[in-house]
């Protein structure tokens, strides 16, 4: 695999007053043909939505960051932007390192394909050669422990199934920076149990992670710093527990 140099002067992540906006059709349009015709007509009005707003925030070597917020907060699009997958309206991302999103299921997968051939098509989408994943894919059946099941296309994979693939081959290429947003959820309690201890083993190699949740026990057991984001801005950050006792104290729950 091609070598990232990474400046130990600068954060992993830098995020520097970053919006996203998306343009909203102001009037229901029911079908594709309607929406063309008045496309060529110049009929559709638009209004903007922006999903977030100038956002900044960086995150160094070695550190855990939560994103909480309500659901349409801005949490999973910003976790986009600083993937790569969404491009920011205004603002910059920097990231530094071989990054890792787990941000939906089966982002990134071949459907059709097997897990088998899955596996060396992720690591050929990290920049690893067919030799480096074929000396990771034991490790990486064996943890996620799909052993009969990997010669199966993934279209027939549960989502429990497609989340142990997708951690599995996550946890075992080392990366610099893993991103999560809520797959963790998905699946039974021991394998969430074994999810956690492994991410728990990456923190301590030095592995950086970003993780959105909606489970502040989670939360607060894996992430020392936390955002809160509402309505696409920055609410509040800081130590973890301040931050999501907060959030908690806003939403009228209890931690």
């Amino acid at each position: 695999m091609d070598n990232y140099s990474i400046d130990p002067n600068k954060p992993l992540i830098d995020v520097q007053n970053v919006s996203m906006r998306f343009r909203m059709p102001t009037e229901r349009i029911d079908n594709l043909k309607e929406f063309v015709i008045k496309t060529i007509k110049r009929q559709v009005r638009y209004e903007d939505f922006w999903a977030v707003k100038d956002v900044s925030l960086t995150v160094n070597k070695g550190e855990s960051l939560a994103l909480i917020g309500r659901n349409g907060a801005g949490k999973s699009t910003l976790l986009r932007m600083i993937a790569g997958i969404m491009e920011p309206t205004e603002g910059q991302i920097e990231t530094q390192g071989v990054m890792v999103p787990l941000l939906k299921l089966g982002a990134g997968f071949d459907m059709n394909a097997t897990g088998r051939e899955n596996v060396f098509l992720n690591g050929a989408m990290m920049g690893f050669s067919h030799r480096e994943m074929n000396a990771k894919y034991d490790s990486i059946v064996e943890f996620s422990e799909l052993g009969k099941f990997m010669n199966v296309p993934l279209k027939n994979y549960s989502a429990g199934m497609l989340t142990r693939l997708g951690f599995s081959i996550a946890a075992d290429v080392n990366p610099d920076i893993l991103l999560i947003d809520e797959v963790l959820a998905v699946g039974d309690a021991p394998f969430q149990k074994k999810c956690r201890d492994k991410i728990n083993e990456l923190k301590r190699s030095g592995v950086t992670f970003i993780v959105v949740s909606h489970s502040m026990p989670s939360i607060k057991s894996l992430c020392e710093r936390a955002v809160w984001l509402k309505d696409g801005s920055i609410v509040m950050q800081g130590d973890t527990a301040s931050v999501a006792d907060a959030y908690l104290a806003d939403c009228n729950l209890k931690s």
